[in-house]
């Protein structure tokens, strides 16, 4: 039968075991390559340090960065201002639209536009159209993309300009 002072022996000898290998290891207070050969396989590097477990608690950094070329993104918005915005995520950089008709124009459209590059290029661009009888030929939708971009550039133009 374990008595209970063998037992408080054992559960705070396994505590410190435990919290001791939780600590940092400094260069210059032990030696971590002692007792196996220089460049075997259980050497370690002086410059590695290990890192204490709560450092994974700690807050990391919040920013995010916003991988959408503000151009093309608002000239898509005023290009498509004729279809009612359903969702929009500037982080992501998709617009999804519902149906609407363009001015002077007898069949509704939606849209969803992918914008997923920082850069002012035709890559950065994807544009999906459809009806209420199904998709829309590629060149509506490349029409649409090519508004889009000029667009765009024009926004450029007019915001180097000052």
């Amino acid at each position: 039968m374990i008595t209970v002072k063998t037992f408080k022996t054992a559960v705070t000898l396994t505590t410190a075991l435990a919290i001791g290998g939780c600590g940092v290891l400094k260069s210059g207070t032990s030696d971590p390559s002692a007792g196996s050969p220089a460049g075997g396989p259980d050497a370690r590097d002086a410059s590695q340090e290990t890192t204490p477990i709560w450092e994974m608690f700690k807050q990391k950094n919040t920013e995010t960065n916003v991988l959408v070329n503000k151009y093309i993104w608002s000239a898509a918005i005023e290009v498509l201002d004729f279809l009612p915005i359903q969702t929009i995520d500037p982080f992501t950089g998709v617009i999804a639209t519902g149906y609407g008709t363009p001015p002077n124009g007898g069949r509704a459209y939606r849209a969803t536009v992918l914008i997923n590059d920082p850069a002012l290029d035709a890559r950065s661009l994807t544009v999906a159209l459809q009806t209420r009888g199904g998709a829309v030929s590629a060149a509506t939708t490349r029409a649409v993309e090519d508004a889009i971009l000029s667009r765009a550039r024009q926004l450029r133009i007019a915001d180097n300009k000052f």
